[in-house]
Order: C-alpha cells, then sequence, then structure tokens
C-alpha cells in the first residue's frame, strides 16, 4: 500500500525487454534506505517488487500486463521516474490510498499556467472518468492528486510549484502518457452497487452518479 506521495525522482538506467516484459534498473537513493529485495516500491504508480539492490539502484521485472496496463512501454533510459517505498504501519498518510495496481493511462491535453499553479488536463478512457469525482482523489503517476474539474472526456488537476518540482509532472509535455489509479473506496462502491460496466453496455445508463448514490440511501 502506498499514499502517493512521491519520495524522489529515479532515473531510469537500463531497460531490458524481450516481447512485452522484461526488467528494469532504476537508479535512486532514498528509497534504497532500509530496503531489502522482495519489497515493493512504487514506480509512476506502478507496485513492482525489488529483485535485486545494488550501490545506488535496484532492479525490478515488469511483467506482460503490467506493460499492456501502463505507460512504461514508452520509458526511455535517462527518463526521470517517480518513486515511492511501500508505507509502514506506523508512518504518515499524507496522501490518500494508492494500492500501486493502476487502472490504466491517460494523455496530457493541455497544460496552462495560473499564477503560482499549473492546471494539468488529461484525457482519458470513459470507464475511468466514471469514477473520478470533483475535488475527489486520483493519483497520476503515483502522485496522489485533487481533481478540480471533470467532464465527459477529461479532467484536471491543479499543482502547486513544489509537487512540480519534487515529481516529474514538471517535465510533462502535452501528448504525453501518463499511469492513472482511481480512488480505491470508489472502485469497491462501484462494484458493490453492481454498477460495473460490461463492454457491450450503454455506460451512460450503467455510471455511477451523485444522484443514483442519493437514491440508494448514500
Amino acid at each position: 500500500m502506498f499514499t502517493g506521495i512521491v519520495e524522489e525522482k529515479g532515473i531510469l538506467l537500463e531497460k531490458q525487454i524481450h516481447g512485452i516484459s522484461g526488467t528494469l534498473r532504476i537508479g535512486a537513493s532514498k528509497v534504497l534506505e532500509g530496503t531489502q529485495i522482495g519489497d515493493s516500491i512504487a514506480v509512476n504508480g506502478v507496485c513492482l517488487t525489488v529483485t535485486s539492490l545494488g550501490d545506488g539502484f535496484f532492479t525490478a521485472d515488469v511483467m506482460a500486463e503490467t506493460m499492456r496496463r501502463s505507460s512504461m512501454g514508452t520509458y526511455m533510459p535517462g527518463a526521470h521516474i517517480n518513486l515511492e517505498r511501500a508505507m509502514i504501519a506506523n508512518g504518515r498518510f499524507g496522501g490518500h490510498i494508492v494500492s500501486g495496481h493502476i487502472d490504466g493511462t491517460g494523455e496530457i491535453s493541455s497544460i496552462i499556467t495560473e499564477e503560482n499553479a499549473t492546471i494539468i488536463g488529461i484525457r482519458t478512457d470513459r470507464k475511468i472518468l466514471d469514477l473520478i469525482v470533483e475535488k475527489g482523489s486520483i493519483a497520476i503517476d503515483g502522485i496522489s492528486l485533487t481533481v478540480a474539474s471533470v467532464s465527459k472526456e477529461d479532467f484536471t488537476v491543479s499543482i502547486i510549484p513544489h509537487t512540480g518540482d519534487a515529481t516529474i509532472l514538471s517535465e510533462r509535455k502535452v501528448g504525453d502518457k501518463v499511469n492513472l489509479e482511481n480512488d480505491l473506496v470508489g472502485k469497491y462502491v462501484q462494484k458493490l452497487l453492481g454498477l460495473v460496466n460490461e463492454p457491450e453496455q450503454n455506460t451512460s445508463e450503467s455510471a455511477l452518479s451523485m444522484d443514483m448514490l442519493e437514491q440508494l440511501g448514500f
């Protein structure tokens, strides 16, 4: 389990891909403190298992399912990466509950500066948008962020300078892919209410909404 509070920006030193799976070697420092083989580290929001440790780096295997679901196929050696160790039981919960199991990807559609904030628009699939609520939480590349607005096509977040400096978001450009993980609570509510959409269903008829929750007594 993670909190979405990025501990450091690592660097992708090497990527060995065979077919659609392989191994990453990532340069880091802070997240290596106390880390052992078998521990979990969120890499741009994707929970990966440490398979080896070296002087200033760790390696992790990436399976085909992870490559299909995430933006990892676009990473090139030299790229900066958000890193966070799994939360310890007595740690501070500064963000929100992040599992490290992403729901899919989005594409940055706009970047607008507004005084000391940067507003980032992200276009993504309807199945992800259905679980996003204004002022709710979402993890973008492993960063816990508050949703500023949401529509049927995209959503926006507003970041402060510290978040831009401490993560890779300030390096992102329009058209870049990002990993997205919906708020875990919303996914459980959707499942328990039987509102998970089948591929052939009309999403406008089955999407979770505030009106529907009120009708069901929430």
